[in-house]
């Protein structure tokens, strides 16, 4: 019997799809958690995440391993 090499990762994270850029100049799309401003302009399509909500979604959504 031969042993795979290969190493299992046992958090599999998906692939983030493209971020948006920060916009310039306003009007900014608001936090869906929050309602506060971010950074990113108000036509941005999807989830919208202020940079604090946004660092505390990584937090949550880490693996703990």
């Amino acid at each position: 019997m031969t042993e795979s090499t290969e190493s299992t990762s046992y958090c599999v994270t998906p692939e983030p799809g493209p971020k948006p850029g920060p916009a310039t100049e306003g009007p900014f799309a608001a936090c869906v958690l929050c309602q506060e401003p971010t950074e990113y302009p108000e036509s941005t399509k999807g989830i919208t995440l202020c940079p604090v909500c946004e660092w505390r979604e990584a937090e949550r959504t880490a693996c703990s391993g």
